[in-house]
């Protein structure tokens, strides 16, 4: 079956009742059925078979039911800071058209702020006074998440031992753990920063052959929480540290953003000898 909205729900539906199911990505259905003159439902139930038949598919992984309870909290925080962010953006604006200009300042500066700025004409105050609400109720509310956000992550083995790592902390953890789910779907680790997008695309033809940007593939979230990670690791974070000196020797020599994303990725701890473990070649 193809990927949608009940694809993780029908097929592990389906796999406790055990019946055999491959989940495959629908953009890669598209491109396979991209040279049908027609389509109709008939045709593309004809090609799906035709390309399962041929085994010219990749199954996606899919994220097991706890993973996606996790993900479900990550999902409403996110959307409770981009809420927050929102209605402070349209508050300034609101009152820009009044001539109040409100300096920077988040949280309780924004809201003392607010409420010494804001015009005394009721209506002003009415609207301000509406959206101040909802702002207020959306930072309690993430508030209360985040706390059970940290609850899990304490209660993870995994996200503590990640936690470790200066400038990750639970909200990073515990997406980056949900993001992989099942490490043993990964051959080796150096695929799971293809897998997040942080590798590099390539365009290879003929006497052609250009390294271009990072593919930003896979989850945005994991993605940006790690470059942020990096991003603290390199420009706040006091704590010396031998991936810190390795990624600050990198930003001199190839620019901080690069030096950034390098950080970024999982396997950079692994890919520096200065820390890296010398165990024995079976246990590798």
């Amino acid at each position: 079956m193809e990927t949608g909205p009940l694809s993780i729900w029908l097929w592990h539906g389906l796999r406790a009742l055990d019946v055999p199911v491959d989940c495959i990505h629908a953009r890669h259905i598209a491109a396979a059925l991209s040279l049908q003159v027609n389509k109709t439902d008939a045709n593309d139930a004809r090609g799906i078979a035709q390309v399962v038949r041929s085994g010219w598919y990749r199954a996606v992984g899919v994220k097991s039911l706890q993973s996606c309870r996790v993900r479900a909290l990550l999902s409403a925080r996110g959307q409770l800071v981009a809420m927050r962010t929102s209605l402070s953006n349209q508050i300034r604006g609101l009152l820009k058209t009044f001539g109040v200009v409100l300096g920077p300042g988040k949280g309780g500066s924004f809201e003392a702020a607010v409420a010494n700025e804001c015009p005394n004409d009721p209506l002003i105050q009415d609207a301000v006074g509406a959206l101040m609400a909802a702002w207020r109720v959306a930072g309690e509310r993430k508030k209360a998440l985040e706390l059970q956000l940290v609850r899990l992550a304490r209660s993870s083995d995994v996200c503590r031992r990640m936690a470790t790592v200066p400038g990750i902390g639970a909200i990073t953890s515990l997406t980056f753990v949900t993001t992989i789910d099942d490490p043993g779907r990964f051959q080796r680790s150096a695929d799971v920063g293809a897998y997040l997008g942080l590798t590099p695309k390539r365009y290879q033809s003929g006497e052609v052959d250009v390294a271009g940007r990072i593919s930003k593939a896979g989850d945005r979230a994991a993605r940006s929480l790690l470059f942020e990670a990096a991003n603290a690791l390199t420009t706040r974070c006091r704590t010396d540290s031998a991936l810190r000196r390795w990624g600050l020797q990198l930003s001199a020599r190839v620019g901080a953003r690069k030096a950034k994303v390098a950080v970024a990725h999982p396997t950079s701890a692994g890919d520096v000898r200065p820390w890296r473990t010398k165990r024995p070649a079976a246990n590798r």
